[in-house]
């Protein structure tokens, strides 16, 4: 028996390429218009908007990548439903979307170091170049990225911080304004002059290059210790930088010694006396 040649319906066939062909040209009309408004609308209103707020470079060029993601998914999304496809578009979002919140609990403290950078870079509490002191850390701050910040200690190293940790802890930035105070306390002895020690304080303040003279430096006694009396010279500096700090500090504090010596004033330090007597006894071993 001869079998009988492949019977095929040429007209299911034909509606079928027709149909996938209409459903092909709605998406890409879809898909086209909703990218072209988005690239030619959006995109350039979001670009306007950051860049009005004076935000940083980073921030801009992240807004402008998001936008450019949603923009991207917008179209698909659209398209398919434009081609009768939602359903799937549905299933697929929800497929989606359990990913994302998988990959957000395993991934929290990434994307929480990640939002932190944004509010830095947004809210400046420093920039780079800014020396920085943090959980008894300190240096200048090289670079800011979106997930870590990356400062240079006073010691040559570089230190990796996460931002979190810098935009979750107090951070002290000493150069934030045009001057900065500094403090020292000047231990004197009990039996010096203390009119004449605080002369001696503000005089080597002022005659010092690198401090200010308005504000001016002023002396306050701030301690009544077991062998000292403590007097706290406060004087102020421009331009703080801590090269510049540590330099007139130590230069400030070396003249007010030098200056101390001469006029005979003390600066005593603590000591102990024992008293008393000790009673040795001798131990004769026997023979």
């Amino acid at each position: 028996m001869v079998p009988l040649p492949l019977q095929f319906d040429v007209d299911a066939l034909v509606g079928t390429l027709v149909d996938f062909l209409l459903a092909l040209l709605l998406f890409t009309v879809g898909f086209v218009g909703v990218l072209l408004i988005g690239k030619l609308l959006v995109l350039p209103s979001i670009q306007r908007a950051l860049g009005s707020k004076e935000f940083d470079d980073a921030v801009k060029s992240l807004g402008t990548s998001v936008t450019n993601a949603v923009i991207w998914v917008a179209a698909v999304a659209i398209g398919f439903t434009i081609a009768g496809y939602g359903a799937f578009l549905s299933a697929f979002a929800v497929f989606g979307g359990a990913i994302a919140l998988a990959v957000g609990f395993a991934a929290q403290d990434l994307l929480g170091n990640f939002v932190a950078g944004i509010f830095i870079l947004k809210d400046k509490p420093f920039e780079v170049g800014d020396w920085i002191e943090w959980d008894g850390n300190s240096g200048r701050v090289e670079d800011i990225d979106l997930r870590v910040s990356r400062i240079r200690t006073f010691d040559n190293e570089r230190i990796t911080v996460p931002n979190g940790d810098l935009a979750n802890n107090a951070v002290t930035n000493p150069v934030a304004y045009e001057t900065l105070r500094q403090k020292f306390v000047f231990g004197i002895g009990y039996d010096d002059d203390i009119a004449r020690a605080t002369d001696i304080i503000v005089e080597r303040a002022e005659a010092h290059e690198a401090i200010l003279e308005d504000p001016g430096p002023s002396v306050r006694l701030v301690d009544l210790g077991d062998s000292d009396v403590g007097l706290q010279a406060r004087w102020w500096i421009e331009d703080p930088d801590r090269g510049d700090f540590v330099k007139v500090r130590s230069e400030y504090v070396t003249d007010v010694k030098e200056a101390f010596d001469e006029a005979g004033i003390d600066i005593p330090y603590v000591h102990r006396q024992l008293t008393g007597s000790v009673e040795v006894i001798e131990s004769v071993a026997d023979e």
